[in-house]
């Protein structure tokens, strides 16, 4: 069942969302050429402690018999998709960051994730960059615009697809509130089991939107940690994702940086 969420609930979730902002800003001024995954994931930790704030990927279980999620962060690079695990790997000029984290705070939830470029970046990877992020700010902007999500899918799919690329279809946004997801799932692609389960936007609706755009194939696999998604044909993938409230005045993005100008950012 979709649980609308008052305007007080949504202030709430705010709180949590500025919490998530500041954690990707710091990340985004940490992350450069010769730094490890986990001096990043370490830093949003202290951050969110400081805060007093609860992780939401630490400990999670994915499925029965499968190891729980190490980090505070998932740290994603180059054709890793999403889920990838904090470690010891050193950052390199050239490659390309994803990184996703929420946390709960006084109850309440917010979810939100940047690709970040690494020094200098190939001109395909700029533009992979740009059109998912754009991706997302379109979704944000039709979200208050149309009436039901499949018609925002369709616009996403269609918008990636026009620029050359594939939008990642196994994993899909969700509902956010008091658990990190709730109902509805959110498909960034119109599928049949999407027309199926197709939802009204209305005010009260908070949901997790977060675009995964690869450069070639959207066939993507998990490795053998259980946790890392990778493009099948090794090709890179971007991800950007905010926790957007509908209400009556429009779409409110709960994640967006009070410090940045560009809420997609």
């Amino acid at each position: 069942m979709i649980r609308l969420k008052s305007p007080k609930e949504i202030e709430r979730m705010r709180e949590a969302g500025i919490v998530v902002a500041r954690a990707l800003r710091l990340v985004r001024e940490l992350a450069a050429p010769g730094v490890t995954t986990a001096e990043l994931n370490a830093a949003v930790e202290e951050l969110f402690a400081r805060a007093g704030a609860e992780p939401l990927f630490k400990g999670v279980v994915s499925g029965p018999g499968k190891p729980p999620f190490p980090a505070v962060i998932c740290a994603s690079v180059n054709e890793q998709v999403v889920h990838g695990v904090p470690g010891d790997y050193v950052l390199r000029s050239g490659d390309i960051l994803s990184v996703d984290t929420g946390c709960r705070l006084r109850g309440w939830c917010a979810d939100a994730a940047i690709t970040i470029p690494i020094g200098e970046i190939s001109p395909e990877d700029e533009k992979l960059l740009r059109v998912t992020r754009e991706t997302l700010a379109l979704a944000i902007r039709e979200m208050g615009r149309a009436k039901r999500w499949s018609q925002v899918a369709r616009k996403m799919e269609e918008y990636v697809r026009d620029h050359g690329f594939s939008m990642v279809d196994q994993f899909v946004g969700h509902g956010i509130g008091r658990e990190m997801h709730e109902e509805p799932q959110v498909p960034n692609v119109v599928t049949k089991a999407l027309l199926r389960s197709d939802f009204p936007l209305r005010p009260g609706l908070v949901l997790a939107i977060e675009p995964m755009v690869n450069a070639g194939s959207h066939r993507v696999r998990v490795t053998e940690d259980q946790w890392t998604v990778v493009t099948v044909d090794r090709s890179r993938s971007a991800h950007f994702e905010h926790t957007v409230a509908l209400t009556p005045a429009g779409p409110l993005v709960l994640t967006a940086d009070p410090e940045a100008d560009d809420v997609a950012a």
